[in-house]
Parts: C-alpha cells; structure tokens; sequence
C-alpha cells in the first residue's frame, strides 16, 4: 500500500530544492518582523542581525514541530511556521510604553513565553471554539495586521532615521518606489521559482541600485561570523508584565484562529481534511514553538499562509518537503553572515517591498471577509465598528493618551483591540440571538432599507 502524498518523502535532489522554494516563499515575512521590532528598540547592525538570524532558527524548530510531531504535538501536515505578523503591532506597542529600550525585548520574551504556554493548555478547548472566530472575525483581523503595518512600509520608504537630512527624500522614495515596481513586474511577467521569490529579487536588486547613491552598508556583514549560535536570552533574562501579557495574549488568540483557518484550508488541499485532533495537534506545536521560541531570542510562531499557496500551486503535498525547509531555516539561523545580508537592505528598498508584502496580508483579510457573508447587516456592522476601532491608533495616535501606559499597551495596538471588538460583536449579533433583518441585505445605519437603495415593507417583529 502506497503512502499517502503527505506522508510521501522525495529524492534527495528534489526534497532540498522545493523545500528550498518553501524557504524563499516565507523568507521574506519571517525577517520582517525584527526588522521592525529591533528598529524600534533602536538595536546596533550587529545586534539587529543576531535577532533576524534567531528568528530563523526558531522558526525552523517550529516548523519541525508542526510537521513531523511529536507524541500529540503537531499536525503533521506541510505546515511552515515562521514569526507572526500579527504580534509586530503590540510588541512596538510595548518597545514604546518601555522606559528603558534595554528592557523591551525581555518583556516581549516574557509575554510570548507566557501567552505560549497558556496557548498550548488551551489548545485542546480552543479547537472545539472555533465557532467563535468564523471568517467576520478572522478575515477583519487579518485586515487589521496589513493596515496596522504599512505605516511601518511608508516609515521605511523615507529612510532610516526620522531626524537626517535626506529623510523623505527623492532619492529615498525613488528607490522604494523602483523597488516596488521591480517585484511588480516580476510578479506579472515571470512564473513558477521566480515569480514566487519576486520580493527578494526585488529587495537583491533594490540594493545594488542603491549602492552608487552610497545608502547601503556592508558592514554587517563583514563583522558577521560565518557560524554561531542564537545564545539563549541574548537580550537579558525573560521580564514578566501583566499589561505586555495581556496584549500577547490576546494576538496568541489571532494566532491560533489563523493556524486553525490555515489547517482547514491546507486539509483540503492535501486531501487529508483536519479534524478535531489534528487543529488541537497542531495548535500545540503553534503554541509550544512560540514558548520555546524567546528562549533563543525568536517571537510568536504562526502557520504562514503563503506557503499553503505554494502547496496549492505545486501540488507537492509532502510533508518532509517543508521540514527540509525547516533544515534550511535551522541552518540560516546557524549562519550569521546568511542572516546578515538582510541587515544590508537599505530601508527605502524595503519599503518599496514592504508595501507588497503588507499589501498582500491586508487583502488576504479582504479575500477572506468576501466568504464572511457580507450580505447580511450584522456582519457589515461588525467588521465596520471592528476596522474602526482597529484603525484608531493608526489614524488618531493620541486618542488613548488620557490612558494609564499600561492600558495603552493593549490600546495601542489596533490589530488586539479590533480582534476584541469583533469577537464581541460577533457574539453579540451572532451568538445571543438575531435581530428582525440577521436574514436581510440592508444599509448598517437603516435597517429598513437594502443596501442597493431599493425599498421594502418593514420586517414583522
């Protein structure tokens, strides 16, 4: 009897070079993250290396996990896990809210290895909650992550530093916006391989042309070593702060909503549907992974939904075809000089990329918010009052400033704060009983009246 496709293992040659394709596929979103964060907590070009290069390693330790398990630990699907887009916002959140910028990445690890911990006792009732998270909710969430982020995107495109004299240049934002152009027409003209590492095509190239305008510094690479290893609590000792917990938490819970959407749809692709046991399994390794992961220096693991793609479109459905990938990401961890040359990008080429990248998450929740039933008025009013409340901070950055710091921790990233209005909302008009229209196409503010314009009799009580 042959072996399910999932469970299949491949030549060597092909095993390393498709799992290599699922590395180029997600390299992108795992370095991102730190980039962010290390900026934020003002790290040195050594120091901001270290933590992308842990960032790999930890994600290929989770990666491990999810696909080849462990006693009722993991999937055991073609599962890439990586570093979660939706922690960026609240963990800048809390570099900001910290005093001492020497003290933010400690809290961070301890929030994470709490909100991790606390995931994987959950995770067995979690699965049988998902009711709870239908795609109102996780498609206004994951909307909320793109948005939250492009700001980040805009910032980078301007420069490195606010305070220098070329910030917002038109060097600066020519160079983001050929950067942009360059994954554009890759993304449009080419195919397969290529098509799919565009972003780093786009960042490689984005960089030479910068060098004549003297903006892109090597230097960390050449005080890179060529082997080391992520020293574990590189930053300090884990700090634990009940505010900077809370606000983990709560993107654990976005986490594990998204890992459990991923597991479904990945289910299917791979005609091995996920039932019950499987999403606890796999939330486990989700959950687990994020605990171990400050351990060396590495944030909140997630299912990267961009590799499900990759499943999709090349029909490759092995799951030691990731977990090679898994390998490739251990061993770029292992690398400081691989995990450097991100470190070389100057900042407006990745901005250029960032736009695309964050872009691409924002209408990811759009594609799901378009399978949410929108025809229906509770749901428009849910992810209408759920995006503005998420948006606040984005828009209006002091409108919390009344707030105790510890509160605005949680307030201030509009990816937690909106993930709570929708679940709320989605309870209250969803769960708690249905009003008169639940079943009408109508205008959120008019009850009566159909969104296309068009009168009706008033439903009967």
């Amino acid at each position: 009897m042959s072996a399910h496709p999932v469970d299949e293992k491949l030549p060597a040659l092909r095993m390393a070079t498709t799992g290599l394709q699922h590395v180029a596929a997600m390299y992108a979103g795992v370095v991102a993250p730190p980039l962010i964060v290390g900026a934020a907590v003002g790290l040195s070009g050594t120091d901001l290396t270290f933590l992308t290069g842990a960032c790999l390693f930890t994600a290929g330790l989770a990666t491990f996990l999810q696909t080849l398990g462990v006693w009722k630990i993991g999937a055991r699907l073609p599962f890439v896990n990586g570093v979660t887009f939706a922690g960026v916002a609240p963990m800048t959140a809390i570099v900001a809210s910290t005093e001492d910028k020497a003290d933010a990445l400690p809290v961070i690890f301890g929030a994470v290895i709490v909100a991790g911990l606390l995931g994987f006792l959950a995770a067995p009732v979690f699965c049988k909650a998902v009711r709870f998270f239908p795609p109102v909710v996780t498609g206004t969430v994951i909307t909320l992550i793109g948005v939250s982020l492009l700001p980040v995107a805009f910032g980078w495109a301007q420069g490195p530093n606010p305070a220098a004299d070329d910030y917002g240049s038109a060097t600066n934002l020519t160079l983001a916006g050929v950067t942009l152009l360059l994954v554009l027409l890759l993304r449009r003209f080419t195919r397969g391989f290529v098509k799919q590492i565009a972003v780093l095509l786009g960042l490689a190239v984005g960089t030479l042309l910068a060098i004549p305008f003297g903006v892109t510094d090597f230097g960390p690479v050449a005080d890179a070593d060529l082997v080391g290893f992520p020293t574990p609590f590189h930053f300090g000792a884990p700090q634990f702060q009940l505010a900077a917990i809370l606000s983990m938490c709560v993107v654990m819970v976005v986490s594990m909503t998204e890992s459990t959407a991923d597991m479904l749809a990945l289910g299917v692709i791979v005609d091995r549907p996920a039932d019950e046991k499987t999403i606890a399994a796999g939330l486990r390794a989700d959950t687990l992974g994020s605990a171990i992961s400050p351990v060396f220096n590495g944030f909140m693991c997630s299912a990267f939904a961009q590799n499900i793609g990759l499943v999709a479109m090349t029909r490759i459905r092995s799951r030691y075809v990731v977990a090679t990938g898994g390998a490739f990401l251990v061993l770029m961890g292992l690398c400081p000089m691989a995990a450097s040359l991100i470190a070389v990008v100057p900042r407006p080429v990745l901005g250029g990329a960032g736009v695309v990248l964050f872009g691409s998450v924002a209408a990811s929740g759009i594609q799901t918010l378009v399978r949410a039933g929108l025809d229906k008025d509770n749901n428009v009013l849910i992810v209408a009052v759920s995006l503005a409340v998420g948006i606040i901070p984005i828009t209006a950055p002091e409108f919390y400033h009344a707030f105790p710091e510890t509160a605005k921790i949680v307030l201030d990233s509009g990816i937690s704060t909106g993930c709570v209005a929708a679940v709320l909302l989605n309870l209250v008009f969803n769960h708690l009983g249905r009003s008169r229209d639940a079943q009408d196409v109508t205008h959120p503010m008019e009850a009566g009246e159909e969104i296309t314009g068009a009168t009706r009799a008033p439903a009967t009580p």
